[in-house]
Formats: C-alpha cells, sequence, structure tokens
C-alpha cells in the first residue's frame, strides 16, 4: 500500500513539474531584435567600455550562433540574411522577399498577421531599407524603394516607426499621398514620438527623418523610447485577443559605423542598440509569454579586439579596436534569447532555421 502511494504521489509530482515546465509555456509576444551588422566583438566592446557593467546582453537566458552566408554568396548582405531570417528561405544578395527564381516568399509577420497577431517595426533607418523590407516586400532590387513603400502601405502592419518620409510624400495610385493614404487607412500619423503621448491604442506611423534617423548618440535616446512605445500599443492592440504580437525592431545603424570603421560611433550604436534591448527584456519580465530574440543579419567591419603588448606577464596590456574590411564579413553572429520559450533555440543554426524555429513557436509555420 505504502509503495502504491508512493507512485502516486511521484506520479502527480512530475505531472506538476511537467505543467510548470517552461518548455510546455505558449509564446504568446515575440520581440524580434536585429543589430544589422552587430558581431561579438561589438557585443564585447560595449562590455569593455562599459568597464564589465552588466550589460542586456548579460541577461540571456540561452545563447546560440547564426551562420549568415546567402544563396549564391558566402558573405552576404542585408537583403539576403534578413530575407532568410523573415522567411525561412535563402535568396541572392541585393533580392528583398523573393527566392532566386524571382517566387515571392511569405514572412513570419506576415504569417503571424493572416493568424491575428498585431505587428510592429521600429527601426533607426528608413522603413523601405533592406531589414525591415524583408518582413513585408517583395522586389528584386532592394533598391527599389518606391516598390517597397507600395508595399508597406500594402502590408497592414500596425506601428511603424523610422525614416523614409522622402518616399511617403509621394503620390500614391490613390491620388494622395501615401502618408494621406495610411490616415484613410486609420492610422496615426506623426512625425515625432512626443505626438503619440497621448495615444496609447491603435494603427500608427511615426516617420521622424527624410531618410535615416541621425546617427548615435545624435538621435537621443529615439530608439528605446520608441521600442517602448509599440510594446505599449501592441499589447493593447492585442489585449483581449488568442493572439499576441510581433514586433521588429533593428539597430540599423551599427552597420553604418563599421562600413566606415568608426569605433567611437559603433560603441554610441551600440549602447543605444542595448537600451532597447533591455527595455523589451523589462517588457517580457512583466509580461509572461513574450520571447526576446535578439541577433544579426550578419557582421560588418570585421572588428577585432587585440592586445597592444604581447607581453602578458603585464599588469596591463592595453587594447585597440580594428577594423579588418569596411565590408561585411563571413562570421557566425550571435543569437541571444529571453523569456517565455528562450530554452526551445540553442546551438549553431543556420538563419533560415532560425526563422523556422519563430514560426513555429508562433504557431505560423
Amino acid at each position: 500500500m505504502k509503495r502504491v502511494l508512493f507512485v502516486l504521489l511521484l506520479s502527480l509530482s512530475l505531472g506538476g513539474a511537467a505543467a510548470s515546465n517552461p518548455q510546455t509555456e505558449e509564446v504568446r509576444n515575440l520581440i524580434f531584435m536585429i543589430g544589422d551588422g552587430m558581431g561579438l566583438a561589438d557585443v564585447s566592446m560595449l562590455q569593455i567600455e562599459g568597464k564589465y557593467a552588466p550589460t542586456a546582453f548579460d541577461r540571456a537566458q540561452q545563447v546560440a550562433l547564426v551562420v549568415t552566408r546567402s544563396a549564391n554568396n558566402r558573405v552576404t548582405d542585408s537583403a539576403a540574411s534578413a530575407t532568410a531570417l523573415a522567411s525561412g528561405t535563402k535568396t541572392n544578395n541585393g533580392t528583398l522577399g523573393q527566392d532566386p527564381e524571382g517566387k515571392a516568399l511569405i514572412s513570419s509577420m506576415t504569417r503571424a498577421k493572416a493568424k491575428g497577431y498585431a505587428t510592429g517595426i521600429v527601426v533607426t533607418c528608413y522603413l523601405q531599407h533592406a531589414t525591415p523590407g524583408a518582413f513585408y516586400a517583395h522586389v528584386a532590387d532592394r533598391g527599389d524603394s518606391r516598390a517597397i513603400t507600395r508595399q508597406l502601405l500594402g502590408s497592414n502592419i500596425d506601428v511603424l516607426f523610422g525614416g523614409g518620409r522622402r518616399w511617403l510624400k509621394e503620390e500614391c495610385e490613390e491620388g494622395v499621398t501615401y502618408l494621406d493614404a495610411f490616415a484613410r487607412r486609420g492610422y496615426f500619423v506623426v512625425d515625432s514620438l512626443p505626438q503619440l503621448q497621448r495615444i496609447g491604442k491603435g494603427r500608427v506611423l511615426c516617420c521622424t527623418a527624410e531618410k535615416h534617423l541621425p546617427e548615435a548618440p545624435g538621435r537621443g535616446d529615439y530608439l528605446p523610447r520608441a521600442t517602448e512605445k509599440a510594446l505599449e500599443l501592441l499589447e493593447a492592440n492585442s489585449a483581449g485577443h488568442k493572439r499576441g504580437f510581433m514586433l521588429l525592431v533593428e539597430g540599423s545603424q551599427i552597420d553604418y559605423a563599421a562600413h566606415a570603421k568608426d569605433a567611437d560611433r559603433l560603441l554610441a550604436e551600440m549602447r543605444d542598440f542595448n537600451d532597447a534591448v533591455a527595455a523589451a527584456m523589462d517588457f517580457a519580465d512583466r509580461t509572461p509569454g513574450t520571447l526576446v530574440i535578439v541577433t544579426a543579419d550578419h557582421e560588418t567591419g570585421g572588428v577585432t579586439i587585440p592586445a597592444n603588448k604581447e607581453d602578458f606577464t603585464l599588469s596591463e596590456n592595453g587594447l585597440q579596436y580594428q577594423f579588418s574590411t569596411g565590408g561585411h564579413t563571413g562570421t557566425m553572429v550571435p543569437v541571444y534569447l529571453y523569456g517565455t520559450g528562450a530554452d526551445r533555440i540553442a546551438g549553431v543554426l543556420d538563419n533560415t532555421e532560425l526563422a523556422r524555429r519563430i514560426m513555429e513557436l508562433l504557431d505560423v509555420e
């Protein structure tokens, strides 16, 4: 009798453990954060220059690595890598949202929208740029900003923060500007974050620059504030619904700083992106069912951090930040995971596999 009772209690105990197992929890909200051009050395620079004080990246509950090659090149560009991260299919450099044969690919954000998720994009470049464009557009040439703008209007993405007013001021097929066309569709159309102070719900287009936003630190705390506002809006928009939301946040200008081989600017962009990552992780802490995924589309600059002196018996060798190229590299990039479902992605992955894992977690594959 005692043995039967013991087995019964053990079964109940194991059943309870399974019920609270994080692997069984549903991912309701996904915050997908891409540091454009961000490599492991960039994160190391952030730690070093912060005197090893904890960064948002240090909060990660799981870490993985991603291979970034494109369909036709060992060194990818942002269009091909973002397409792979968005759709789970590789394409050629310069191509956006299409496979190498020209077939349109359906992104995780488009799938999420069709399944009832609220959706949003926050960037510091223009909204028609390669990385955000991969989540809604399908063009053979990533530089076709007018075609991408038309597709942005048709995407029905709920919350949009970034630049690109230059193209949004042009006339669309409806005989009005794209800005007016967004307003006709029920969007609050504004050109600064303060104008959204009293808006806590609804569809928003906040376009704050003609093209790219100013480089860090000149744009202030725009990226973390825009991230927080987008999360507020998307949470309100999805409240009471079966599905939650998917938000894409890009630290767009990490890439630009590395292309310019400018270590000071790179550090400023990394600090800005770190603040946005912290805001997303704070939201996950207070919002069960939220997963934060932080990665890069590729590494830019070939950044290394060598010691100034080779005698390691010294108490301090000094170090420097060096760039091996003004272009992209073929190195793997890190993935940092935090929140619900963080334990479900690990190991060395192709960027297409990361995309497929995301779609599985959102049940939109």
